[in-house]
């Protein structure tokens, strides 16, 4: 029996006793799982679901779910009493005197789930729904990280939710669908459970895109006769030439089916396709006894039909992380496109339930990977923003997947559109940070380039590790965008630890052993790095020392001028923070600072140049030994404007106007190469802060050296 058709049977049980008659269809009713039930029951009385049904028939139809997936006693009765420590008074210590301290743990990992999650669902409407969505994803992973059966539970207890989802209001039926296709689908869809996945996604699909799916559906149902024709015909085909080659009936079974709603939905998006430009929508499955005969099947089906090649798949010989193992090829019959499915039995129950297929069956196939979870957990411990964690977690559970190689021909799992450098670090992360070069499929290739279905890659090392700042939006691995983000973070640190030093040296006018003396002393030596980004904390760490440089005769005491007093002192977008007068501020060249990013002062005389942190010459510089200045981004942003400017096409130009820029101590923010006219000028298309003087000067000071074709606010009310 299929999901669907038992979801019939589901959704008609309206009372106890009809709820345990379906149980015991799957599960043998132990004096345990007996004792559950009538606890669950008592425990439940007087409560009642939105459609007047009692309550209890919900964790009797889940632990039934669970017993169709193959679940044991312990796990059945976890089902059965799911919700009881959550919506009744009953405490786990209960559970585990009742029961065993194995099914209480079970338990207590569901209650977790429903603890995180809330009782109140945030509106469809509300801006928080990712952040949200986020939350739930890495609060239920953790909680169910010890055990992987809490997962299974939880996605039958959510898919008997979207069986009775009719009865509650609209709103709630949308949120909790939207909820069910960012959260739930995904992780049934890692485990290897497509039943459960495919299910999920359509039930969802049709509650949260009412009319797409309506659009869909009509247009099934309006060619299902021709559709069906064209299926029968094509399997009718292949069983002819199967038996021809010297399979018997018996040993083989052809299932016909069109393409879930959903997948068809992505599809269109993907491609940016109409529905009638969908080409597969029609599918069979051919399933046989042995692995050997699905290749065979496959060239029955090639030497008869003109296949696509861009279509094929061997996810037998290299089979997919959640276990998943089938032979995909898209052949030409007459007029349609079908896509054959080919696989053995084992295979088919192994896709069907994923993981719980070897509680069922006690398969001896491919065990599908949990490293996924394991991954989450280690990233989760470096990750402090919600949002980075979505990320991670959206790539690891519901990304396309490729499959690439090592040269030693190990087989690394990636989402579709990854580049070399992504793969370098899903090798190991000390791999992607110390890469230097790579070879793909024995040529050398850049590392931001995208990999391919069945790429070889080989990565060069270096000594040296490689940070990679500016590249974070250009990897594709939620893997490899926390490991830049998180040695990135650090050498931050490393180098704000530095600022710190040399701007207290330069304050005190001391050595930085002098001045580690006085940290020491003072039992602030960790916090150290804090005074290059908090000016309050050096205000408060310099009257600290104060006291030290006196005790060391440092003033003359009969001076009553405070030579450390630090002054905060304002330039345009920029505040400096000395002991010393500052007379202007500029950026240097080389970097280009915008507003937000983490910056460094130098004093050259009594200027201040700013650079990027991680700028490669102010880190030499700072190397060097030359005097640092606390600086930081005033709070009101400067006023930004756009310019459009041809720049005569010479070697220097370009920099030259950048160089002015700087000068005038105007923030490039974004810049555009326009198009190249007639050879002679190239046209660039840039934003720009403004300090804040009369803006008149300033364009006329532009134009009167350069071709400005365009300067307007980007603020302008007609920008529009």
């Amino acid at each position: 029996m299929t999901l669907e058709e038992l979801s019939l049977d589901f959704k008609a049980s309206k009372d106890v006793e009809t709820s345990i008659s379906i149980l015991r269809r799957f599960t043998e009713i132990t004096p345990l799982i007996q004792k559950a039930i009538d606890f669950s029951i008592q425990q439940h009385q007087g409560q009642y679901r939105k459609s007047g049904e009692e309550y209890v028939n919900h964790p009797i139809l889940t632990a039934a779910l669970v017993a169709y997936y193959g679940g044991d006693e312990a796990v059945i009765v976890a089902g059965l009493l799911h919700d009881v420590v959550e919506d009744t008074d009953c405490d786990i210590k209960t559970i585990d005197q009742l029961f065993t301290k194995e099914i209480g743990g079970l338990v207590e990992g569901l209650t977790k789930i429903m603890e995180i999650r809330g009782n109140e669902l945030i509106p469809s409407s509300s801006s928080d729904k990712i952040i949200a969505s986020a939350l739930t994803f890495r609060k239920m992973l953790l909680a169910s990280i010890s055990d992987v059966r809490v997962l299974v539970i939880k996605l039958c207890d959510r898919l008997h939710n979207m069986m009775t989802l009719h009865g509650l209001p609209e709103a709630k039926q949308k949120r909790i669908s939207e909820e069910t296709v960012v959260v739930y689908a995904p992780i049934a869809h890692r485990l290897g459970i497509a039943s459960i996945k495919n299910y999920l996604e359509d039930t969802s699909f049709y509650y949260v895109m009412p009319q797409e799916y309506k659009k869909i559906d009509d247009f099934i149902n309006e060619h299902k006769q021709q559709f069906q024709l064209r299926l029968n015909h094509f399997a009718s085909k292949i069983r002819t030439l199967m038996i021809k080659n010297g399979f018997n009936e018996d040993e083989f079974t052809i299932i016909k089916r069109v393409k879930h709603h959903y997948s068809i939905y992505l599809k269109m998006q993907r491609k940016g396709i109409s529905l009638e430009e969908v080409l597969d929508l029609l599918a069979i499955r051919v399933i046989v006894k042995r692995t050997l005969d699905c290749y065979k099947v496959l060239g029955i089906i090639h030497q008869e039909f003109n296949p696509l090649i861009s279509r094929f798949k061997d996810y037998i010989a290299i089979s997919k992380e959640n276990g998943y193992q089938t032979i995909h090829t898209t052949v030409f019959n007459d007029k349609s496109i079908i896509e054959s499915q080919i696989r053995t039995y084992d295979m088919d129950r192994t896709a069907e339930f994923g993981l719980a297929a070897h509680w069922k069956y006690k398969t001896g196939g491919l065990n599908p990977s949990l490293d996924w979870l394991n991954d989450l957990k280690a990233q989760n411990e470096q990750i402090d923003n919600i949002e980075e964690f979505y990320e991670i977690a959206k790539d690891n559970l519901y990304s396309e997947d490729i499959a690439v190689f090592s040269p030693k021909g190990d087989i690394f799992t990636l989402p579709r559109g990854a580049t070399v450098l992504d793969f370098a670090y899903e090798v190991h992360t000390e791999i992607g940070l110390f890469a230097s070069h790579a070879y793909v499929n024995k040529q050398k290739t850049p590392l931001l380039s995208e990999l391919n279905n069945g790429d070889i890659v080989r990565i060069i090392t270096t000594d040296v590790p490689q940070l990679r700042c500016s590249w974070i939006n250009n990897v594709k691995t939620g893997k490899a965008r926390n490991a830049i983000r998180v040695n990135c973070s650090q050498k931050i640190r490393e180098i704000n630890h530095k600022i710190a030093m040399r701007i207290l040296t330069y304050i005190f006018n001391v050595g930085e052993k002098k001045i580690s003396e006085w940290l020491e002393r003072e039992n602030i030596v960790k916090k150290v790095s804090r005074i290059a980004i908090d000016s309050v904390y050096l205000l408060e760490v310099v009257n600290l020392l104060k006291k030290h440089s006196k005790t060391d005769k440092l003033i003359f005491p009969l001076l009553k001028i405070d030579r450390y007093k630090v002054k905060k002192q304002k330039f345009e977008n920029i505040v400096v923070y000395s002991n010393q007068n500052i007379n202007d501020v500029f950026f240097d060249y080389c970097c280009h600072p915008k507003r937000g990013d983490d910056i460094i002062g130098f004093k050259k005389g009594n200027d201040v140049f700013v650079h990027h942190k991680l700028c490669k010459k102010a880190n030499q510089q700072l190397d060097a030994g030359e005097t640092a200045i606390f600086v930081k981004w005033t709070k009101e942003a400067p006023d930004r404007y756009k310019l459009l400017v041809s720049i005569e096409n010479k070697k220097g130009s370009l920099a030259n106007f950048l160089f002015y820029l700087a000068k005038m101590q105007i923030n490039l923010v974004t810049i555009e190469l326009g198009k190249l006219e007639e050879g002679h000028a190239d046209y660039f298309d840039m934003i720009v802060e403004i300090p804040d003087k009369p803006i008149k000067s300033i364009r006329d000071n532009l134009k009167s050296r350069f071709n400005i074709i365009e300067f307007v606010s980007v603020s302008d009310a007609y920008k529009h």
